[in-house]
C-alpha cells in the first residue's frame, strides 16, 4: 500500500512541450508511471515520448481516463494550470513550478480546500514516488527502494539525501513526499501525516522540516494527539541569521517566530525522536528496527 500515488495512477503533464515538461515526463514514464497524456495549447496532435498531447485537460481526462496530473509551467500561468486540472475533476494535481504570486496562491488554494475532490501538492515542491510503483515529479527513482517508511520533507534535496540514507541501510520506503517550501501551499505536513498514519503498510514515518511558518509546531501538536507510529525528524536551518530568507520562500524566521529551536522544541516534547542531520535520522531509523526485532 502507499499514500496519494500507486500502480494505478494515470498522469497528465502539463506542459509537457516545455523543456522541463518534456525531460521529466520521460524520466517518469522510463520509472514506470503511467504517463498517458500531455497538455500544452494549440500543441494537439504532437506526441512526446510516445505519448499524446491534448490541447485541454478537460480534452486529455476524457481520452485517457486520467486520474492526476503534474504541472510544469512557467510561474505566470501555473495557477491557471491548477484551476484547470480542478475543473476537470482531477483528484490528484501536483505542482511542480516554483515563484508562483502568494495572491495567486491564495486564490487557487482557498478554492482547491473548498472542494476537497481534488488534493493539490505544492507549488515549489520535488513531488513524489512510491519506490517500484509510480513518481510524479523530479525525485530521483534510482535512490528508493519500496518498504514501509514513509517520508514527507519540506526540501527537495534534503528529501534525496534522506531517502539515499534510508536505501543505503537497507531501508525501504512506502512513500517519500515533497510538500514545498512556499509560504502557501496545498498539502502540509498534517495533512500527510494523517495519510501515513491511516496506511497499513507504513510503520514509521521521517519527517525534515525547516525554519520559517508554523507548520512544524503544528504538526508536533497532531503526533502528540493522532499519531501512534514512531516519527523521526530533522529540522533545517538552525544556524540562519534572524530575519534572512534562507533557500525557501516560505524559510524566513519573524517576530520571534519559525525558529529552529521552537520546532525543535515542539517535536521533542511530541514524542519525536530528533537528529541534528538527514544521514541521522536513517541511524535513528535503523536502531528502532534493530531494537522492534
Amino acid at each position: 500500500m502507499s499514500i496519494l500515488i500507486n500502480k494505478d495512477t494515470r498522469l497528465i503533464v502539463q506542459g509537457i512541450t516545455g523543456r522541463d515538461g518534456s525531460f521529466h515526463a520521460g524520466q517518469m514514464k522510463e520509472y514506470g508511471t503511467q504517463v498517458v497524456a500531455g497538455v500544452t495549447p494549440g500543441k494537439k496532435g504532437q506526441e512526446i515520448h510516445g505519448i499524446p498531447v491534448f490541447d485541454s485537460v478537460k480534452e486529455a481526462t476524457r481520452a485517457t481516463k486520467a486520474n492526476a496530473s503534474v504541472i510544469y509551467v512557467p510561474p505566470a500561468f501555473a495557477a491557471d494550470a491548477i484551476l484547470e486540472a480542478y475543473a476537470a475533476k482531477l483528484k490528484f494535481v501536483t505542482c511542480i513550478t516554483e515563484g508562483l504570486p502568494i495572491a495567486d496562491m491564495i486564490r487557487v488554494r482557498q478554492l482547491v480546500k473548498n472542494n476537497k475532490k481534488t488534493r493539490l501538492l505544492g507549488p515549489n515542491c520535488p513531488g513524489l514516488i512510491t519506490p517500484g510503483e509510480s513518481k510524479v515529479g523530479i525525485m530521483p527513482g534510482s535512490i528508493c527502494l519500496p518498504g514501509r517508511v514513509g517520508v514527507v520533507s519540506r526540501s527537495g534535496t534534503l528529501t534525496y539525501e534522506l531517502v539515499n540514507a534510508l536505501t543505503q541501510k537497507g531501508i525501504g520506503q512506502s512513500t517519500c513526499v515533497g510538500i514545498g517550501g512556499d509560504p502557501i501551499i496545498g498539502t502540509r505536513f498534517v495533512d500527510v501525516l494523517k495519510l501515513f498514519e491511516e496506511d497499513s503498510e507504513t510503520d514509521m514515518i521521517c519527517m525534515v522540516g525547516e525554519i520559517g511558518g508554523s507548520d512544524e509546531e503544528i504538526a508536533a501538536e497532531f503526533i502528540k494527539k493522532k499519531v501512534s507510529k514512531p516519527v523521526f525528524s530533522f529540522i533545517a536551518g538552525a544556524s540562519a541569521p534572524k530575519g534572512k530568507r534562507m533557500g525557501h520562500a516560505g524559510a524566513i524566521i519573524s517576530g520571534g517566530k519559525g525558529t529552529a529551536e521552537s520546532k525543535i522544541t515542539a517535536l521533542k516534547e511530541a514524542g519525536v525522536k530528533m537528529s541534528d542531520t538527514p544521514f541521522g535520522i536513517a541511524d535513528l531509523v535503523a536502531e528502532a528496527l534493530a531494537a522492534k526485532v
